[in-house]
């Protein structure tokens, strides 16, 4: 029964495939794009509200961020396919998953909020000088960190690999400790990931922030409503922190479904 499990896997991954192979996900790009405009109209309705003082302006506010943000997440970027591929590559918690899912689109917000505020008031930059240091400097420093963190889960699972052979001779020495094993087990291997792992995931993602939020928070901080910008960059992470937590679930399924579902071979479960 476990290896009818990997039907369904098949299905979904040949479907995705599909999906890219008939131009889906560029689709899924321009829709996303363009309902990203829509609500940054709707923003900027929201934002003129909220500086008259308008009742429910800043429900209204916060609701429109917060549907940006998680459009805006749809589209490339935001650290997908880090934590897909973490989650699919490493047997972490799906707590810690979703855990890593939301500090890191927070962090985004926090970045940007950072941003915006030291350089307005320290540096006195402007709207272009702060957009071109996000997708001139920080963002070419979140893909190299990114980079590097896959390189690292790379080695760690190369290593963790040849750990699996052990010499004839070292096995013979350690015979009655180990309880004749040929090497460790698949649960030792795939340990959850320390603190410093963790870290470096969220770290990568979080040190870009979202040129939505720099605008949102330009515009609020000339408008005299700094608080309301800042609450509306949050809404924004935690809208984008609805699609990273979803990929996040889809991955932890992915793999224990494949685990559950090649049990009976060790071999493609150390592949795996």
């Amino acid at each position: 029964m476990p290896r009818l499990l990997i039907i369904p896997l098949l299905a979904a991954v040949l479907g995705l495939g599909w999906f890219w192979y008939v131009g889906g996900f560029d689709q899924l790009a321009a829709w996303a794009a363009q309902e990203q405009r829509h609500f940054q109209n709707a923003i900027a309705r929201a934002l003129r509200a909220a500086r008259t003082g308008e009742a429910g302006a800043l429900t209204a506010l916060l609701t429109v961020c917060f549907a940006y943000g998680f459009f805006h997440a749809v589209g490339p970027g935001h650290g997908k396919v880090l934590i897909g591929g973490y989650g699919v590559g490493r047997r972490a918690p799906v707590l810690r998953l979703v855990a890593i899912s939301v500090i890191s689109s927070l962090g985004q917000s926090l970045t940007a909020i950072l941003l915006v505020y030291a350089g307005v008031w320290i540096f006195h930059l402007t709207r272009q000088h702060l957009t071109g240091l996000a997708e001139e400097i920080m963002a070419p420093l979140s893909y190299g960190a990114i980079v590097l963190v896959g390189l690292w889960l790379l080695v760690r699972g190369v290593r963790h690999a040849l750990s699996l052979r052990q010499p004839a001779a070292d096995h013979h020495h350690h015979d009655h400790d180990r309880g004749h094993r040929h090497g460790p087990t698949l649960d030792e291997v795939e340990r959850a990931g320390s603190l410093r792992e963790t870290l470096a995931l969220i770290g990568a993602i979080a040190i870009r922030p979202c040129s939505g939020a720099i605008f949102v928070l330009l515009i609020t901080w000339q408008m005299g409503i700094a608080l309301a910008g800042i609450a509306g960059t949050v809404a924004m992470g935690l809208g984008t922190a609805t699609v990273t937590v979803a990929v996040a679930l889809a991955a932890a399924g992915t793999r224990g479904g494949l685990v559950t579902a090649l049990a009976g071979s060790p071999l493609l479960a150390r592949a795996i």
